[in-house]
């Protein structure tokens, strides 16, 4: 954590606690770092070390390059090449001061309209792989005279940004279902090529986090039409994760375990259904610590 916060209380769903994993990983999770993120005693320190010096040598950034747990959270989705790191976080930094008005002030709290719509939430429990999975309803359930699609930006934005606090999540990752279930011509055209550039940008050069799967269900043909304004401009590594899934269920079922889906996908997943309302609660508990993550960055006279 970056803020003071030593705590965060969990939001009670029956007998589920909602809640964020800031502890360390099991033994499962911290041999997946070592397979796939070279997580190992004879890395970590000396990448540490050198993302540090890195960092403390380029005086237009202001970062917490003291504290060991950040400078991991970009090591990790870089598998602890510094220099890959750091480059990273000048990107991360950079699509901030670019994009600066979808990020000044930027917390839960100022942003509550897109969670109370309920067309962003993500699913309370993990997939198979200990995976984060992040559900859009972009279609029948998504008022766009009410919710724009820039107030869904940073919606995920505030959700992923807390999901990189999490160990676990660092190294797993997280996975992303477009539920596009009723999409109208209406709304088809709110999507923008400025839109589509920065949602690719963001997640193929600025994301701190390991994106493993973009899942699009229940979409109709006029998807075509916002398809074809993000494919000229994904790179192989990203096109090569998004799967057009359709009504599929068994073809859904490949990637994310029904074990792990709730009943409206076709799952069994017996826990209560977590609204974009109730995760609201729990992420303005981080409110404080959204406000630590924005005070560091390029420095103004940048």
């Amino acid at each position: 954590m970056l803020s003071d916060v030593s705590h965060l209380p969990g939001v009670q769903l029956g007998n589920f606690l909602l809640q964020f994993e800031l502890e360390e990983p099991n033994e499962a999770v911290r041999e997946i770092a070592r397979r796939e993120l070279r997580e190992t005693p004879e890395n970590i320190q000396p990448a540490v070390d050198e993302l540090r010096r890195l960092l403390e040598a380029d005086k237009d950034l202001y970062v917490p390059c003291e504290r060991d747990a950040w400078l991991i959270r970009f090591l990790r989705p870089c598998k602890f090449y510094p220099e890959s790191a750091y480059a990273l976080i000048k990107r991360y930094y950079g699509f901030k001061v670019k994009h600066h008005k979808h990020y000044e002030g930027l917390t839960p709290s100022k942003e509550q309209n897109v969670f109370n719509q309920n067309v962003l939430k993500v699913l309370p429990t993990r997939d198979q792989l200990g995976r984060r999975v992040l559900v859009l309803e972009l279609g029948k359930n998504w008022n766009h005279n009410k919710c724009t699609l820039d107030e869904v930006f940073k919606g995920c934005v505030l959700f992923l940004e807390g999901a990189m606090l999490e160990p676990e999540t660092q190294i797993c990752g997280a996975v992303v279902i477009f539920d596009m279930d009723g999409l109208s011509l209406q709304q088809v055209w709110q999507f923008t090529p400025q839109f589509a550039k920065r949602i690719v940008d963001w997640l193929q050069e600025c994301i701190p986090l390991r994106i493993k799967g973009l899942y699009i269900i229940n979409q109709p043909y006029i998807f075509n039409m916002v398809f074809q304004l993000f494919k000229p401009i994904l790179q192989e590594k990203l096109r090569s994760r998004i799967v057009f899934l359709g009504n599929d269920r068994e073809l859904l079922y490949k990637y994310i375990n029904p074990k792990c889906l709730p009943e409206k996908y076709g799952g069994s997943l017996n826990i209560p259904d977590v609204t974009g309302a109730q995760w609201l609660e729990l992420l303005m508990y981080c409110d404080k610590e959204y406000l630590a993550i924005n005070s560091y960055g390029y420095k103004k006279n940048k």
